[in-house]
């Protein structure tokens, strides 16, 4: 059956041999490896690449192997754990350091196994001409990280980049070498250590100007952490001594210190029967009538289920606002048009995700009857039991429900002001056309979004400065919780809500811990048995005004702490997409995509395969 398939298809024994060699130039043989219409990524145990037609033709082959080398070598060259510990917090570092990493596991593996080289080169063609990066004129216009990157695999590895690639770099190269070039002539020596490049990579980030993006340096936070350990313990070493000491005095001690224990005795003693007294006037005056509550006042309630020690100096400036109260109709109705006409190109693609998404999910409800019954549909097949022998019964049967009836599904998108323009524009459509596609499977969706109310601190923060600016204040800014569309609200309500997501000034900064809370309040409030809860984001928490006062990592500590409560102590099922933006750090089930034209494949995968893993299960159970 295998060599009939192969035959009607001459691209599948093609596909099979780069699928093995991906697995093993990745060194991993569990790696899934599937072909897909959808843009290529990599997720915790699977990489998807570009499909192969029949034809086979030699762009298509040479762009397969491109990305499954890139996605390999970045599988077996890159440590997540180091990348993390030394990942910078701002968005603009986040990129030229990601950048880079790449690049670096791209150049060890061209040295290493050079055939890898030619077929990145393609890929790597392949990219910059479709984004146009041949016609740039300046540098403005090519994005610094990209060139970096370029210029990292070019100086690593010798090799002339692909003409439209070597324009961007060539773009930036000057400023680049003239910024960093005592550094960059380390290259060679950090290169095939990660963690001497992450270093390096840092360093480069700084020269170019972004340090103020870095955030703690990870390796002066751990000398301080065993500063701190060696100086307690020297302090506990000295105490021991000092009490050592004073029991030796007190051995020698003469008659007066006798007489002075006498009399400190007696003055305890007296204080004592004071205190008795007070004690017994104090409760004759003001007995509690049985019944009463104490007159303590309780400890006042923690605003982090996740973490009692997150703090909030103020939350009556939050808010949590239905989508068409934050705008009249009219204007709603025209940011609806403009998102409508700023990706009708792109909808028609989404609109086949999701079509495809809805044939899997629904041949995943295997449709089963009840048979035998006294009442319900006249079973035809029966029928003939009743010819041969008229004294047997007429039997009916009934349909069962399907199975994803009792699910409930929340898509919660990041607002922040990084968001703007076509990464909000795409995230809008695609969360508009999966709740359509999830009604018609019968599941509830609800659309959810998160920002502030005002860039670097709102009210909150002026309440804190008249108060005297007290130390470790917590969050300091106004949360802004948007509900796009609720659960039980038809798509077709809430199609012209999503346009908010347009509006000039609507998206700030984000605190993404709070947000993921909330969201999963609203979700384990709902009667449905199972909930999934998909994130969309494109960073990591930031919000200037609380970590300006705070710890730098205060937010990113207290999301962490969020998603495992969420993954440990609910029944909700926590995904997440990141845009840009490696969210496998924080999440157990996550993917990330580089550039946003995947968001729509991501997501569509992300939830068919999680309902494909629970249909596995049931099918086992």
């Amino acid at each position: 059956m295998a060599n009939i398939s192969d035959k009607k298809n001459p691209a599948e024994p093609f596909k099979k041999a780069l699928a093995e060699a991906t697995k093993a130039l990745a060194n991993d043989p569990d790696l899934g490896v599937v072909f897909s219409v959808d843009p290529p990524g990599m997720s915790n145990d699977q990489l998807s690449l570009p499909q192969v037609t029949r034809r086979m033709t030699r762009d298509e082959v040479l762009l397969a192997r491109g990305n499954a080398d890139a996605f390999a070598l970045r599988r077996r060259f890159h440590n997540p754990s180091t990348n993390a510990r030394y990942e910078p917090l701002g968005n603009m570092a986040r990129e030229l350091y990601d950048s880079m990493e790449a690049a670096r596991c791209e150049a060890v593996g061209a040295k290493s196994m050079p055939g890898t080289a030619g077929n990145i080169d393609s890929k790597i063609s392949f990219e910059a001409e479709s984004k146009g990066y041949g016609q740039l004129t300046e540098a403005s216009q090519a994005p610094l990280p990209v060139a970096a990157g370029y210029l990292i695999r070019h100086l690593a590895t010798g090799r002339d980049l692909p003409p439209a690639a070597n324009n961007v770099m060539n773009l930036w190269k000057d400023f680049i070498q003239t910024s960093a070039g005592d550094n960059l002539e380390s290259l060679e020596t950090v290169l095939d250590d990660q963690l001497k490049f992450a270093k390096f990579a840092r360093k480069i980030i700084k020269d170019l100007g972004y340090g103020d993006q870095l955030g703690d340096d990870p390796d002066e936070v751990d000398e301080n952490a065993e500063n701190d350990a060696d100086n307690d313990q020297i302090e506990e070493d000295q105490s021991d001594e000092n009490n050592s000491d004073i029991e030796d005095g007190s051995e020698d001690a003469d008659g007066t210190s006798e007489q002075t224990q006498d009399e400190e005795q007696d003055s305890s003693q007296a204080t004592v029967d004071l205190d008795d007294s007070a004690d017994t006037e104090l409760s004759d005056e003001s007995e509690v009538p049985e019944g009463d509550a104490p007159t303590e006042r309780p400890p006042p309630q923690s605003h982090s289920a996740a973490d009692p020690n997150y703090k909030v100096y103020s939350s009556k400036f939050d808010e949590e606002i239905q989508a068409e109260d934050l705008s009249d109709q009219k204007e709603l109705e025209r940011l609806r048009l403009y998102l409508d006409q700023q990706l009708e190109p792109l909808k028609g693609a989404v609109s086949r995700l999701a079509n495809k998404l809805q044939r899997r999910l629904q041949a995943q409800q295997n449709r089963s009857w009840e048979f035998d019954l006294e009442e319900g549909i006249l079973d035809a097949g029966r029928l003939a039991r009743v010819i041969s022998n008229p004294t047997t019964p007429l039997s009916f049967k009934v349909e069962k429900d399907t199975e994803f009836r009792d699910t409930c599904v929340t898509l919660l998108l990041d607002n922040s002001g990084s968001m703007r323009g076509r990464p909000i524009s795409i995230a809008a459509i695609c969360a508009d056309v999966l709740a359509r596609t999830l009604e018609r499977c019968q599941v509830k969706t609800e659309i959810l979004g998160f920002t502030t109310k005002a860039w670097k601190g709102g009210q909150s923060r002026e309440n804190w400065l008249e108060d005297g600016r007290k130390a470790q204040p917590g969050r300091l800014n106004d949360l802004r919780h948007i509900i796009y569309k609720s659960a039980d609200a038809p798509s077709r309500r809430a199609r012209q809500n999503l346009g908010l997501m347009m509006k000039e000034g609507l998206l700030k900064e984000n605190i993404d811990g709070e947000a993921l809370e909330w969201a999963n309040r609203r979700l384990l409030n709902r009667q449905e048995s199972r909930k999934i809860l998909m994130v969309i984001s494109d960073g990591a928490p930031v919000d200037d005004s609380t970590l300006s006062v705070n710890s730098s990592n205060y937010l990113e500590k207290h999301l962490r702490d969020v998603i495992t409560m969420i993954e440990k102590r609910t029944n909700v099922e926590l995904i997440a997409v990141g845009i840009g933006h490696d969210v496998t750090r924080y999440y157990s089930r996550a993917v990330t995509i580089t550039d946003i034209e995947q968001l729509a494949g991501a997501m569509t995968e992300q939830l068919a395969s999680l309902f494909e893993k629970a249909k596995r299960k049931n099918l086992r159970s």
